[in-house]
């Protein structure tokens, strides 16, 4: 299915060890952010677990001792000094985006935000055009604190919205009411936000077809420029994966699914909303998110905050994932990087087409060695790319492609 969601995993991989310095090898640092410079910032705090969830996030309860959202915003600071020295004589030219994820990040002071944001600033230097976006569940805002976060310099905000039906909120354990969410675009919208993301899941146990459209309905309603609709993933270990095991919940249906994202599709684009990616679409180009555009083509970004993910010259690494074990460590002096792995130019091609496929402006045929050749060859007779990009030296899917974009990927790899 073409929608799966993206976020700080709750389960890291293996990979080798990070020196306590944080040091890169010099190789990583000769060209750093020639593709574009992110800065992502995990803000790891929920007011309570959703039932779908297993993100890097702590609720109080789960928290214990040794970390607290009071001195959140301090200990990520400190990483970024720690990043500073890492990148030293290489820095980046700028920095061209900043995301602040969670977990909800909105749960953190404005004023915290506002220094976080200061603070990378200061370190390398925003761009003048730069994307500047925060996360944030729809009961954690206020007009109030919308006016603060923009008059602190944040461009974008994107609401986790999941669906308008009631029923389907209760079953994600979601707290907030049908209607809050779509009222927190239009407050943002009013704080003089740039670009507003609203977040769809479809596929919940229980919603009928005519619930998704009504959640539709209210997102063009609300007049967003961007909107990001995934199709439900249920995860080992979490509330969710439980009652379906007792039989509780129907486990999700692909059939469904391909129903409600070409109902997504139909209806957005008659909004006037484009996909750009395979489960994201923007009103103009402006509003395409450019933070995730330099995921998806291969950019640098560091990653601060536990579990938080970086990628700068082919290197990438992750932190720890508590943040008790986080702060202790930048307390002690040390990176907080539990482990990172070096791409091969194999693993490096294979997350290129992997990524880029799953954009609307496609890739070129030419990255693509003999077997993938004959892969798009198939793709193309199974009307699952699209045939005049073809003809142009590009491969791009088409609507029925993007139902099956991990089987097309899987045909265009060795």
């Amino acid at each position: 299915m073409p929608g799966t969601l993206v976020a700080m995993p709750g389960v890291l991989p293996d990979g080798e060890t990070v020196p306590v310095d944080g040091s890169l090898p010099a190789t990583a640092t000769t060209a750093v952010g020639a593709r574009g410079f992110g800065v992502y910032v995990h803000v790891p705090f929920c007011a309570s677990r959703c039932g779908y969830c297993d993100f890097n996030t702590y609720t109080a309860a789960e928290l214990g001792g040794g970390a607290s959202r009071e001195g959140y915003a301090d200990t990520v600071l400190a990483e970024l000094a720690l990043a500073a020295r890492v990148l030293g004589d290489s820095p980046p030219p700028r920095v061209d985006t900043v995301f602040v994820g969670g977990g909800t990040p909105t749960l953190l002071p404005a004023d915290d935000l506002a220094r976080i944001l200061d603070g990378i600033d200061r370190t390398w230097g925003l761009a003048a055009d730069a994307e500047v976006t925060t996360e944030a569940n729809p009961e954690s805002v206020t007009p109030e604190s919308l006016k603060l976060l923009r008059a602190a310099g944040y461009t974008r905000i994107s609401l986790g919205m999941q669906s308008a039906a009631p029923g389907v909120l209760a079953i994600l354990d979601r707290k907030h009411s049908a209607g809050r969410a779509t009222a927190a675009a239009l407050e943002a919208r009013d704080a003089g936000f740039e670009h507003v993301n609203l977040d769809l899941i479809y596929g919940t146990p229980g919603e009928r077809a005519e619930d998704f459209a009504a959640s539709l309905d209210q997102v063009v309603a609300a007049g967003v420029d961007h909107v990001s609709a995934y199709a439900l993933i249920v995860e080992d270990g979490t509330r969710l994966a439980a009652r379906m095991k007792r039989g509780e919940l129907a486990y999700p249906s692909d059939d469904v699914a391909a129903d409600r994202y070409l109902a997504a599709e139909a209806a957005l684009d008659a909004a006037g909303l484009s996909w750009y990616e395979v489960s994201n679409w923007a009103r103009t180009d402006e509003a395409r998110c450019r933070h995730n555009l330099l995921y998806w083509t291969g950019a640098d970004w560091w990653g601060l905050g536990p579990g938080a993910h970086s990628h700068v010259g082919g290197v990438r690494w992750w932190n720890v994932k508590h943040p008790s074990a986080y702060a202790q460590r930048l307390a002690a002096g040390a990176s907080p990087g539990l482990a990172r792995e070096v791409l091969t130019v194999d693993e490096a091609h294979m997350e290129d087409v992997m990524l880029r496929l799953r954009l609307a402006s496609g890739l070129p045929l030419a990255v693509l060695d003999g077997t993938g050749r004959a892969g798009a060859e198939r793709a193309l007779a199974d009307g699952l790319l699209d045939a005049d990009e073809y003809g142009a030296g590009r491969a791009v899917l088409t609507l029925r492609g993007r139902l099956l974009a991990d089987a097309v990927v899987r045909d265009l790899l060795p």
